[in-house]
């Protein structure tokens, strides 16, 4: 299960500015009428949490068990209100209406292959009302390809107490696959380091085969941007960023 062995950890990690990026993004584009949100792999529920202090109804689908208990921790702590609901994205069929769908931090890149993409938008336009909109990012072929492959990055506390190693590798059986290495050193009360490690595994395609998988699942408008919605897109993106209309 994703993150399920150091969900804490991930969290704790996680630059808060990238969920407040999130929220400006979703809410610039989400009409007044538009009340009810799901969170597509909302995982510890932070974004849920901030749309539900604007006064979105919010609920927040994660695979994960350990992130679902950290978004109720977050949504206690606030003093607000999010359903929380364990499933994969792949299959909403519980799951009422919504007016909105939102997705981030690629999750969609790590679904296994293109059927599991097209089976994800598919469930998510048949949980759309007339005229909902989805918004998701995912990352370009450009990061995947050129950016990824042997990507580094360290850091630890200032107390010394956690450390943290990301690395990153090209997918060598997958096109525009990636490989990353996550491990935390976390030191306990005897002073010894405790190592807790996962490999996560993403994809992407071109983004052609992102606009017709879409156009295939019901939606007539998309619209794709870069930096948080904020530029046009080019050869060197590195996030594509869809706000996508259902016909």
């Amino acid at each position: 299960m994703i993150y399920n062995s150091f969900a804490k950890l991930y969290d704790d990690l996680f630059d808060p500015e990238q969920y407040n990026r999130w929220l400006t993004y979703t809410e610039e584009r989400l009409s007044p009428h538009i009340h009810q949100v799901l969170d597509l792999a909302g995982g510890s529920g932070r974004l849920s949490v901030k749309l539900a202090r604007d006064g979105y109804q919010v609920v927040d689908l994660d695979f994960s068990s350990a992130m679902l208990s950290l978004a109720d921790q977050h949504a206690r702590e606030a003093g607000v209100s999010v359903g929380l609901v364990q499933s994969d994205m792949r299959d909403l069929d519980d799951l009422p209406v919504f007016d909105a769908v939102v997705s981030y931090a690629d999750s969609l890149c790590y679904l296994p292959d293109f059927e599991a993409v097209q089976t994800s938008l598919n469930q998510v336009s048949a949980h759309l009302s007339k005229g909902g909109r989805f918004l998701f990012d995912v990352w370009s072929t450009y990061q995947t390809d050129q950016v990824f492959p042997g990507y580094c990055y360290n850091t630890e506390a200032d107390d010394d107490s956690q450390s943290f190693m990301w690395r990153s590798y090209a997918d060598d059986d997958v096109a525009h696959g990636v490989i990353h290495e996550l491990t935390f050193f976390t030191r306990n009360d005897d002073g010894r380091y405790s190592r807790q490690h996962e490999t996560h595994f993403e994809r992407t395609y071109p983004l052609a085969k992102w606009k017709l998988a879409l156009s295939a699942a019901g939606f007539n408008k998309v619209d794709v941007r870069a930096n948080f919605g904020l530029s046009a897109p080019n050869a060197k993106t590195t996030r594509w960023f869809f706000d996508c209309q259902k016909g």
